[in-house]
């Protein structure tokens, strides 16, 4: 990996960046204090797909397509932060798998992952601040980040089983607790590239679009994809009470259905089937696609070459996946 490195004042190939992400996430996890090494490094086993991190790196290359040392740093932290969402969203789940391995709470315990979900955000934060100088505009942001993700857990949990939850209701749910994130890390990497605040709001525009997608589209995973494919649970939001937007537009579009849930006759079989009867996996990658349209508008109005305008492209795509 290193010797694609270019020794350019600690600039590095995009290929070459994601790499040294990898290296400081796992460095990070695996030299966490004795007291909670092992499960800190539990973790490092599988770090998944880093398109939070990737998106960061491109947003802050320079013109010549290098990413700075300091951006790998950030990066690595916006991860680390990610998995702390992810520890803290398995203890409220009670999820027994997460990228194919024991998540935390199943292996160790509850109060053991709810301490180590903590330790982690406080690590991604630590992180953060030590590479800015004299620059609060990170700690603001992260401070933000912090409260939506938060608030639109809790918002989420508020309405666990809420069979008359709206549309629009679920969107704004779905931009605190999956899209800030992606919105912050399009922010700050497009700020690590020298943008002003406008120009950098263009960028976290198409990160919180992106982010809506990711959400959209992995709410229908759990309709279409197979635990192998998805590394988790499946069919298993309606199990935890948890309604997304394909229920949602399912409940709108059928009578039948609406009466079952006042009656409480609902079952993950009849859940599933109307589902896809009513169109509301269609209707969840209908909306997934405006949202791509929008980020594209966007992203074809930045002042970037195309080799870079491709690279955040291969994001928004990745984004959009199907099963």
């Amino acid at each position: 990996m290193i010797d694609n490195v270019k020794d350019i004042k600690n600039t590095y190939d995009l290929e070459s960046a994601v790499g040294l992400v990898k290296d400081e996430i796992t460095k990070a996890l695996e030299s966490s204090p004795a007291v909670i090494r092992d499960y800190t490094s539990h973790l490092s086993k599988a770090t998944g797909k880093l398109i939070r991190a990737k998106s960061l790196l491109i947003c802050s290359q320079d013109e010549d397509e290098r990413v700075q040392e300091r951006a790998v740093k950030v990066a690595a932290a916006i991860e680390i932060f990610h998995l702390a969402t992810l520890v803290h969203d398995d203890i409220i789940d009670d999820a027994p798998l997460r990228r194919g391995i024991a998540t935390l709470n199943r292996k160790y315990g509850t109060r053991t992952a709810v301490i180590c979900g903590d330790y982690l955000l406080s690590m991604a934060m630590g992180m953060i601040t030590s590479v800015f100088d004299n620059d609060r505009v990170p700690e603001i942001k992260m401070a933000n980040l912090l409260g939506k993700l938060c608030l639109g857990e809790l918002t989420q949990h508020i309405n666990n089983g809420n069979y008359s939850l709206s549309v629009m209701q679920y969107l704004k749910i779905i931009a605190g607790k999956t899209a800030a994130l992606f919105e912050v890390s399009f922010y700050l990497g497009a700020h690590l590239a020298g943008n002003n605040h406008t120009e950098s709001r263009k960028y976290a525009r198409i990160g919180r679009y992106i982010g809506m997608i990711f959400q959209l589209t992995d709410d229908c995973m759990d309709y279409e994809a197979s635990e192998q494919v998805a590394m988790k649970p499946v069919l298993s939001d309606f199990e935890q009470d948890v309604v997304t937007l394909p229920l949602i537009y399912a409940l709108k579009a059928s009578e039948d259905l609406r009466n079952r849930a006042r009656s409480g006759k609902l079952s993950s079989a009849i859940v599933n089937k109307a589902v896809k009867m009513t169109g509301g996996l269609n209707f969840t990658r209908t909306l997934a696609k405006r949202y791509k349209s929008k980020a594209i508008g966007i992203l074809e109005g930045l002042s970037l070459d195309n080799a870079r305008k491709n690279n955040l492209s291969m994001i928004l795509e990745t984004s959009y996946r199907t099963f």
